[in-house]
């Protein structure tokens, strides 16, 4: 039987295990995915607490596969895939888990890997990046206009910065102060984190921000939207709807497609996006890769890669 890493119920790691589960069997619309790498994200042992994804409902089965992005081999299809053959090389996120040597994708938000991206290049992508790319697509910046992201360190915060000065923006980038040489090293103006970091902001950028990009949420975020005279340039993907609301911001709102996927591909191939791949894990070890980035402290992304 294929392997997987699940929790068994709602706790801390110790409620984790490398399992054996059955094959996946793709539905309607549904790809069966041989994996070769899967990112791991801050949502992954997030979810094993219990958190669930604005909007997200149903009743969870145990055991979960952790995961929520992958590349792989398509190895069949379910009824009405179009676009899709077995063989393909693929990526996207995952129906249920990704952390296993087998994953279900929507086919209709998968995409197919190009020839010139690795698979534990593009296993980083659906998450972090395509989080970062919608957000800055959604706060719709002119050039050179100024835009500050707090958690500028982790997997999506690094994208951000990157998909920015992409486009042309100055970036003001909040995070540790271990982090300072790889803030700057993506082209942003680095704030360490910590007591007092809004006035370190209003000295980095004496004429002011014209928009945040929140990925810590909390009383981080309540000082970040002080730093606004328009609060509707306040978006977050490190807090609930509600608590964005109240401060006058919005959750970033995620376009969940195939484009956005070959967007974010399409920078990585054209050198505009590095997803500054840390560590690598083989799935044996897929508790240390989760350790790694719950402990908050890993620098970009964390990616388990599975030997075939």
């Amino acid at each position: 039987m294929p392997k997987a890493y699940v929790f068994t119920r709602y706790g801390g790691p110790e409620a984790e295990a490398l399992a054996e589960v059955d094959r996946p069997v793709p539905g309607p619309g549904q790809i069966l995915v041989a994996v070769r790498a899967a990112g791991v994200n801050p949502v992954d042992w997030k979810q094993r607490t219990g958190y669930r994804r604005p909007g997200e409902s149903g009743a969870r089965v145990f055991p979960v596969v952790f995961g929520n992005e992958v590349a792989g081999v398509v190895e069949a299809t379910g009824d009405g895939v179009a676009g899709f053959e077995v063989g393909d090389e693929v990526f996207g996120n995952t129906v249920a888990g990704g952390y296993a040597e087998y994953a279900l994708l929507p086919a209709e938000v998968a995409a197919h890997k190009p020839a010139e991206l690795s698979f534990v290049r593009a296993a980083t992508l659906p998450v972090a990046a395509a989080t970062a790319y919608d957000g800055v697509h959604q706060l719709d910046l002119p050039a050179g206009a100024t835009l500050l992201v707090t958690g500028a360190g982790g997997g999506v915060g690094a994208a951000v910065v990157q998909i920015a000065r992409a486009g042309g923006l100055t970036v003001v980038g909040v995070a540790s102060e271990a982090k300072k040489d790889f803030i700057e090293a993506l082209g942003a103006v680095h704030v360490p984190s910590g007591p007092g970091w809004a006035e370190r902001v209003r000295a980095a950028a004496p004429d002011g921000v014209d928009a945040v990009y929140d990925l810590v949420g909390g009383e981080v975020l309540a000082d970040a939207a002080r730093l606004l005279t328009d609060p509707a340039r306040l978006i977050t993907a490190g807090a609930s709807p509600e608590e964005v609301e109240r401060l006058g911001g919005v959750r970033v709102a995620r376009a969940r497609t195939a484009a956005v996927l070959e967007a974010v591909a399409r920078l990585v191939v054209n050198g505009e996006l590095d997803p500054h791949i840390t560590r690598t894990f083989p799935l044996d070890r897929a508790g240390e890769a989760l350790r790694t980035v719950e402990d908050g402290h890993a620098r970009g992304k964390v990616v388990i890669e599975v030997a075939r």
